[in-house]
């Protein structure tokens, strides 16, 4: 039986367009703002060409890497959390861990000094003051422009955290397409596999609702039919501005839902079997919609509106596509063993993700 009584929300105004610059000039204004974004020249050129439309930023990190970890966070200096403070807003352009970052930038970090007292004041503060966050985001996958959570990981213990408050919503997501469009084949496939894992576990998962499968559908039946393609037509422009709706879609969905098995299992691939994340999630969706199965009538429906009326058809149909993308779906062919793999599975159904699992 569906919900009848359920809330969704997302405050993030979704500015689509084709000119990223000319939607920053109005939305950041004459605010002191800073610049949160990667290393690489076409990032530093940008870094360039917003600043000489916006006036200087007071606060730039062009030093973020993949998976923001918290000997990073810890090891900022005096001054450059003096500089942050100044900052209005924070011009996050990048993927997912440019933005995650900004939103631990946001969150007050510049008070203190260990980013563990932040994730502890944020999990229990109802409101944090923090910047506004104007996400850009430049890969087509992670979602993290509309969601109010960060993935933070330390890689001394080997755990992953999450920052998360409602007030880290970037306020506006400007998506603009042809900051996609010369993504190398690698990034694009995995930050499309993220989108799809994030539509399917926003599905099988315990707080979806009619509005976040609604996304999800559509996110899923775009990705299922377009990554194919794209990844042979990689600067098909009509592609990569699906791939970005899809994504958004995707984001949407799981902005209400939270991720579920899949990506718990991700987690300790990613950091000891050195998987993309977008990957680590996606090799395993199979096995785990062949689990979801059955659970659920009306996650059992919404499968069906992707997948056809033979649902594990629809999983062998979502292996076959994931083998065709060059992704094997057998945990041996990443360096896990099967005992290793039981005991991530394990580990994954008692975690906070894992619990949003319908078959849980």
């Amino acid at each position: 039986m569906a919900k009848t009584e359920f809330t969704f929300f997302n405050p993030t105004k979704l500015v689509f367009c084709p000119d990223y610059l000319e939607a920053l000039r109005c939305h950041v204004g004459t605010r002191d703002y800073g610049i949160v974004t990667y290393p690489d020249a076409f990032f530093s050129a940008a870094v360039d060409q917003i600043q000489g439309i916006l006036g200087k930023a007071v606060f730039v990190a062009t030093d973020i890497t993949p998976n923001p970890d918290f000997s990073y966070f810890n090891a900022l200096d005096e001054e450059r959390r003096r500089d942050l403070a100044k900052a209005k807003a924070l011009v996050a352009l990048g993927g997912g861990s440019v933005i995650d970052t900004a939103k631990v930038f946001a969150a007050g970090l510049e008070d203190l000094p260990d980013i563990r007292d932040l994730l502890g004041f944020a999990s229990q503060s109802q409101v944090l003051h923090s910047k506004d966050i104007i996400a850009i985001p430049t890969t087509a996958g992670t979602g993290s422009e509309v969601t109010s959570w960060a993935t933070v990981w330390d890689s001394e213990s080997g755990r992953k955290f999450s920052l998360s408050h409602p007030d880290l919503y970037p306020k506006v997501a400007i998506l603009d397409p042809s900051l996609t469009y010369k993504l190398p084949p690698r990034i694009t496939l995995a930050s499309g596999l993220d989108a799809l894992s994030h539509a399917l576990e926003s599905v099988w998962n315990i707080n979806a609702n009619p509005i976040s499968s609604n996304y999800a559908v559509r996110a899923s039946r775009i990705i299922i039919e377009t990554l194919p393609s794209l990844m042979n037509n990689p600067e098909n422009a009509q592609l990569r501005q699906m791939m970005l709706r899809a994504a958004v879609f995707s984001g949407l969905a799981f902005s209400n839902t939270k991720t579920a098995l899949a990506h718990n299992i991700s987690y300790p691939v990613s950091l000891n079997h050195n998987l993309e994340h977008g990957i680590a999630c996606a090799f395993t969706l199979p096995l785990v919609m062949r689990r979801a199965i059955g659970s659920d009538t009306v996650c059992d429906e919404t499968l069906r509106e992707i997948f056809g009326n033979d649902l594990h058809n629809g999983a062998d149909q979502l292996e076959e596509f994931l083998c065709d993308l060059t992704i094997s779906t057998d945990p041996d062919d990443y360096g896990i063993p099967a005992t290793t793999f039981k005991t991530y599975l394990d580990d994954a159904l008692k975690g906070e993700r894992g619990r949003n699992f319908i078959a849980a």
